[in-house]
């Protein structure tokens, strides 16, 4: 159902959105409207392995050595982190002598820290109300803990040498979440069931630079699933997604913080462009077919295809109770012959607490492979690729043609349940139809309590 209510700022009386009020604070404002012009200070800049060299090289010709406020900049190694070619290796190399000319210290190269869309938030490094610019599209991840990451792309070499880039306030929708998800649904459900409705055109959702803030029923909303409502809007071009954070993750926050924080949160009588709302009891569990995010349809229509390759990681589906939720699924179960299924955890704090929580043994036991904390499959294909021809079903961020290698390779999206049913079924499985272990799935629902 879409309850929508178009409007503008007309009265400066009226109360602002939680971007709004950030993004007054980093350009020293009394307040912003969407539209307005700003010129940010950031709390923080990231940028990942992968366009270190793009960015240096640029600030190189151009005869800049050094970049403003080295102490406020991030670099993650994540989207290549086995070094499978020279090329790749030589890559590290040359960001580790970056990092060391320009005297960034917050520089955490392949097997310190992991996927740089998640362990900042685990390690209290992005915090609630903060603002930081990345070069990557899934800086939309932050709003999980209600923070704002901006991704500029290739303008990151401009914020480097300067410490800012002019942006235009986006406008906010408001989608409001009601209800339970039933059985064997997720968070991640919940994003591909969001896309299929706007490809459809059943929300009239226009999320093309905007940001898209949840509402409603979210206080049950556990780390992992906020993690995965912010990832596939951005496959709808959203410049930003926000959940205002809860107790529980405000809790977890301050134990893990290594900054002071002010949580932000919007106005009741905040503008927004548009207002929506979502019954999750309506949505079933979805695979996306190939092609596009939004091809998503109920599990049903896609039962019995059968698949080749799994992989269960990314910045949508890497965290530790995604983790736990596959276990649970395939623990005392092996994978199909003929599927190969790749576990890629998202950080290293999660592969660790796997290993000392024996949820790895139960991984391996049913015949997974566990690669390094980061990308895994879902960079490319770097590591984890398909034959021609083949079909994989995944929890990568999108099924765009050739992301896992040969251009008629068949990519299918679900959650972590789905694709670890799927690759014991040794095809597109419903996992409601698999008794998941009762003890995992309690361990999964307070993974970061």
């Amino acid at each position: 159902m879409t309850l929508c209510h178009r409007c503008f700022p007309q009265d400066p009386h009226m109360g602002y959105t939680a971007i709004e009020k950030v993004l007054a604070r980093v350009s020293g404002k009394p307040g912003v409207r969407a539209g307005d012009l700003v010129y940010p200070e950031p709390d923080m800049v990231m940028i990942h392995d992968a366009l270190v060299k793009e960015a240096k090289g640029e600030l190189d010709r151009i005869g800049i050595s050094h970049v403003t406020r080295p102490q406020k900049i991030m670099m993650v190694s994540d989207h290549d982190v086995v070094y499978g070619s020279a090329r790749a290796a030589e890559r590290g190399a040359f960001n580790r002598k970056a990092a060391a000319q320009w005297g960034v210290t917050q520089f955490y190269d392949a097997g310190r820290g992991g996927h740089g869309h998640i362990f900042p938030m685990e390690d209290g490094k992005v915090l609630p109300g903060m603002f930081y610019f990345d070069n990557d599209t899934h800086a939309t991840n932050a709003g999980a803990v209600g923070a704002f990451g901006m991704r500029v792309g290739n303008e990151i070499s401009r914020v480097l040498a300067t410490g800012t880039t002019w942006l235009e306030v986006p406008r906010t929708i408001l989608l409001e979440l009601r209800g339970q998800l039933r059985a064997g649904v997720m968070a991640r459900d919940i994003g591909f069931y969001l896309a299929r409705q706007v490809k459809r055109k059943v929300l009239d959702i226009d999320l093309d630079y905007r940001v898209l803030e949840y509402g409603g029923d979210l206080d049950a909303l556990s780390f992992g699933a906020r993690v995965a409502l912010c990832s596939t809007p951005t496959e709808m071009r959203a410049a930003g997604v926000f959940v205002p954070p809860s107790a529980a993750i405000l809790a977890y926050c301050r134990r893990h913080a290594q900054r002071d924080f002010e949580p932000v949160y919007s106005d009741p009588d905040a503008v927004y462009e548009s207002r929506h709302e979502l019954a999750l009891g309506d949505i079933a569990p979805q695979v996306s077919l190939p092609g596009n995010v939004g091809n998503a349809v109920d599990v049903e229509e896609a039962t019995g295809t059968r698949v080749d390759h799994a992989f269960i990681g990314s910045c949508g589906s890497g965290t530790y109770e995604d983790m736990l939720c596959a276990a649970s699924i395939l623990k005392g179960r092996r994978i199909a012959q003929h599927v190969r299924l790749f576990i890629v955890p998202g950080t290293e704090r999660s592969t660790r607490r796997l290993a000392e929580e024996g949820i790895m043994r139960i991984l391996l036991d049913a015949g997974a492979m566990l690669l390094p904390a980061g990308c895994g499959p879902c960079n490319d294909a770097v590591v984890g690729p398909l034959a021609a021809g083949e079909a994989s079903i995944s929890t990568s961020t999108n099924n765009n043609a050739g992301r896992f290698g040969p251009t008629d390779a068949r990519l299918y999206l679900g959650s972590p349940a789905t694709v670890a049913a799927s690759a014991v079924a040794g095809c597109i499985a419903d996992p409601r139809m698999l008794d998941a272990d009762p003890e995992l799935q309690g361990l999964s629902e307070a993974a970061y309590a």
